[in-house]
């Protein structure tokens, strides 16, 4: 497990990849995780400490500035082999199903690195994530919660001209779907402005959005 969540943390994703230099030649996600799965550690064991426990010490780091987003998007890539292995089992039943959540850069936005690293976040904890994409107006937004039915909307803004979008669609989704947990995040997003939008959760980093959702949902039940 511990070696997982090395790999993942370093961005090593498999054996022949030649990042990080350090590790290579070395096995990577990809192996390790097979490996894991067919000694007959659980699927949801795996997930929990390994890719996730990785991608933990990853955010934390960033937070710290001790790694910069180039670092963020390689562990981002080896988290990715690894729950390639994992989704057939989230699929079967195997590892808790925890929801169904919408995510999508608001209209006039096309930054879409942010939103991919919280939705592998989100399907690493057990989430089925329906990505809308870049660029997603209120309609769309409307569109995809009416087919699909979720737990809660995630909305991405990389701009500040953008945010402002984001206040109008909360604004549209709110009076909608009432019951809708609806997550606000990107780099120029703040508390203050989620609470002055009226969005249930934010968080700056990935896993205290999947953290604070679960607990609001939680409360709810």
């Amino acid at each position: 497990m511990e070696k997982i969540a090395v790999c993942v943390e370093k961005g090593k994703v498999n054996a022949q990849s030649p990042y990080p230099p350090e590790m290579k030649g070395q096995e990577g996600v990809d192996e390790l995780m097979l490996k894991a799965l067919e000694t007959g550690i659980s699927a949801q064991k795996v997930l929990s400490e390994s890719l996730i426990k990785g991608m933990q010490r990853v955010g934390e780091k960033f937070r710290k500035n001790e790694i910069y987003l180039p670092d963020v998007l390689m562990a981002a890539r080896s988290m990715n082999a690894g729950m390639s292995h994992i989704k057939p089992y989230i699929l079967s039943g195997n590892v808790e199903y925890q929801g169904k959540i919408i995510i999508g850069t608001v209209v006039g936005d096309m930054h879409d690195i942010g939103k991919k690293i919280v939705g592998m976040f989100f399907e690493g904890g057990g989430w089925e994530v329906i990505d809308c994409g870049v660029d997603v107006s209120e309609d769309s937004f409307i569109q995809a919660i009416t087919e699909n039915n979720p737990d809660a909307v995630g909305l991405s803004a990389l701009l500040t001209t953008t945010m402002m979008n984001m206040k109008a669609i909360t604004g549209v989704l709110k009076t909608k779907f009432p019951n809708l947990k609806i997550l606000v995040g990107g780099a120029p997003v703040t508390q203050d402005f989620a609470d002055s939008i009226g969005a249930d959760i934010y968080s700056p980093y990935p896993q205290g959005a999947l953290e604070k959702l679960k607990n609001s949902l939680q409360e709810t039940s």
